[in-house]
């Protein structure tokens, strides 16, 4: 099995932090655009697609900025993290996604990220 390899992506989102937070951060939220259903129970978040049921361990949150969780089941070394940026100037927001993939996989974990994103940007109305 190949190594996963860290990657980054960055999504220009017209909505202000606060509001993208808790798209990101909150079951109801993240069951709106990124999962069937998600539930959260001692630092643990359960997402459900088609039926299928993946846990991931919420390792860090920053209020109105960051989330990062980590696969139950996935590699020690790989997590993924959504990061809310906002240019100083501009006041611009966009969402930085840190993922992991192989490289035989990581074309296709893009474009699984791209329609996500996508989805969130058309749930928000932005």
């Amino acid at each position: 099995m190949s190594e996963k390899k860290k990657f980054t992506l960055e999504y220009a989102i017209r909505s202000s932090p606060r509001i993208l937070f808790s798209f990101i951060s909150e079951p109801n939220g993240l069951a709106q655009w990124f999962a069937d259903d998600v539930t959260f129970n001692d630092q643990t978040y359960t997402f459900s697609w088609d039926g299928e049921v993946q846990k991931a361990k919420l390792l860090s949150l920053k209020e109105n900025k960051l989330v990062k969780f980590k696969w139950i089941d996935d590699e020690p070394h790989c997590f993924f993290e959504m990061e809310i940026v906002q240019d100083e100037l501009t006041n611009d927001v966009a969402l930085a996604i840190t993922d992991f993939a192989t490289e035989e996989t990581i074309q296709e974990r893009k474009q699984i990220w791209d329609n996500q994103i996508d989805y969130l940007v058309s749930v928000l109305g932005a």
